[in-house]
């Protein structure tokens, strides 16, 4: 596997290790979470494929810094740990890490209504403000059962192809950016463009259609706001500070 720079080179394990724990508490801040259940796992630096991820058994109210276990692309541990990995929720995460260096962090959620719109069969819509931005981006992978087996992992990668968001059907989405605030706006981006598409189809009437050039424009621009790191870093930053003024119990 061929390495290439990502905006989390040059952050060290500790930095990772609070960043990640912000996430995890952003996720359950936002409603996001799934009882003690997925996983938002974050690549560590240098050329052993680590990995830190949330303990089996927490919930994500419960994840610090210190208690994010490294594990390796199979979920086993890499690090001796009063706790335990949940390996099968690197199924997913694993292969990802595994063959795509272009991505530095993963998550995995299925909210209410990305898993009702994969259940209906539809494809996310991109004529929203939302799913315009993500026109282009996101790839589809039939359900199979719970993500539990080895065998499913190569099917996984070759239904993600070059994207970074995998619609898992019936089921949820993956969605994974070269570090952790990427990642978190890409994963609000594409909860927005969810919630959107679920309250029109409660409306009555077809809905505005946009045209292709209008689709290809929002996602260049939203590639061009991805590209700039530090818009996505204010934007996390922003949220991290508003969910500890909010929720002390997280500063």
């Amino acid at each position: 596997m061929n390495e290439m720079s990502t905006p989390m080179d040059g952050m060290t394990e500790a930095e990772l290790r609070v960043q990640l724990s912000d996430f995890y508490h952003l996720v359950s801040y936002l409603g996001w979470t799934e009882l003690i259940f997925n996983h938002i796992s974050v690549r560590l630096p240098g050329a052993e494929h680590a990995y830190l991820v949330n303990p089996m058994g927490l919930h994500y109210d419960e994840v610090t810094p210190e208690n994010l276990l490294v594990v390796g692309v199979d979920g086993k541990l890499k690090r001796d740990s009063e706790y335990k990995p949940n390996p099968a929720g690197f199924a997913l995460h694993g292969v990802i890490h595994e063959h795509r260096p272009d991505v530095g962090c993963v998550v995995h959620t299925h909210t209410t209504p990305v898993s009702a719109i994969t259940m209906k069969g539809y494809g996310i819509d991109h004529n929203s403000f939302y799913g315009a931005q993500l026109y282009g981006r996101v790839a589809y992978h039939a359900f199979e059962g719970i993500t539990i087996y080895d065998e499913e992992r190569e099917r996984m990668l070759n239904s993600l192809g070059d994207k970074h968001v995998l619609v898992l059907k019936n089921h949820g989405v993956a969605c994974m950016e070269a570090d952790i605030p990427l990642t978190f706006f890409l994963l609000w981006t594409f909860q927005r463009a969810a919630e959107i598409q679920c309250a029109a189809a409660a409306i009555p009437g077809p809905d505005s259609q946009l045209p292709e050039e209008i689709k290809q424009k929002c996602a260049a621009d939203a590639q061009r706001l991805k590209d700039s790191a530090s818009f996505a870093t204010l934007l996390f930053d922003a949220m991290v500070r508003k969910m500890k003024r909010e929720r002390p119990e997280f500063a």
